[in-house]
C-alpha cells in the first residue's frame, strides 16, 4: 500500500473528495462549499494506490497562507493522514517567500488536531456553513 502526498492539477478528484467529506457525510449546502477560489489555489492531493483519499486548498493573501477544505475519506481517518496533509501544507507555504503565518477556520470538534499540529486559536467561534468553527495561526 502506497501513500502519496503532494500538490496537484487534479482539482475533479479534489471536488470529490469534498463533495464526499462535507456535502455528503457532514450536511454542508453544496452553494457553500463549492466557490470561485479553486482556480487560484494549491491543491495538496492525498492517494493510496492511486485512490484520492484526502486533499486540502491553500490560498496565499499577502504574508498569510490560508488552508481550507481539508478532508480525508472515512476509512483513512486515525491514520495520521490529515497530520501529513497538514505538514504539507505548511511545507508549501514555508517555501514561499513572505509567508510569515498560516491561518485555517477549524471545526471546533477539530481544535485539538490542529492545536498538536501547532497552531493557536484566537477569536470568537462562528458559524461556517451551519457548523461551529474558531479561527486558528500558526508562526512560520
Amino acid at each position: 500500500m502506497t501513500i502519496t502526498i503532494g500538490v496537484t492539477s487534479d482539482i475533479a478528484a479534489c471536488r470529490a473528495l469534498r463533495r464526499i467529506v462535507f456535502i455528503e457525510e457532514q450536511g454542508v449546502a453544496e452553494a457553500d462549499e463549492v466557490d470561485d477560489l479553486d482556480d487560484q489555489a494549491i491543491h495538496i492531493l492525498a492517494t493510496q494506490d492511486a485512490r484520492p483519499i484526502g486533499s486540502a486548498r491553500l490560498l496565499t493573501m499577502g504574508n498569510v497562507g490560508k488552508v481550507g477544505r481539508v478532508c480525508v475519506l472515512r476509512d483513512a481517518r486515525g491514520t495520521g493522514l490529515g497530520a501529513a496533509l497538514m505538514q504539507a501544507a505548511v511545507a508549501q507555504f514555508r517555501a514561499m517567500p513572505g509567508i510569515t503565518k498560516v491561518k485555517l477556520g477549524a471545526q471546533l470538534q477539530a481544535l485539538s488536531f490542529y492545536e498538536r499540529l501547532g497552531f493557536t486559536s484566537y477569536g470568537p467561534v462562528f458559524l461556517d456553513a451551519g457548523i461551529e468553527h474558531r479561527d486558528m495561526v500558526l508562526n512560520l
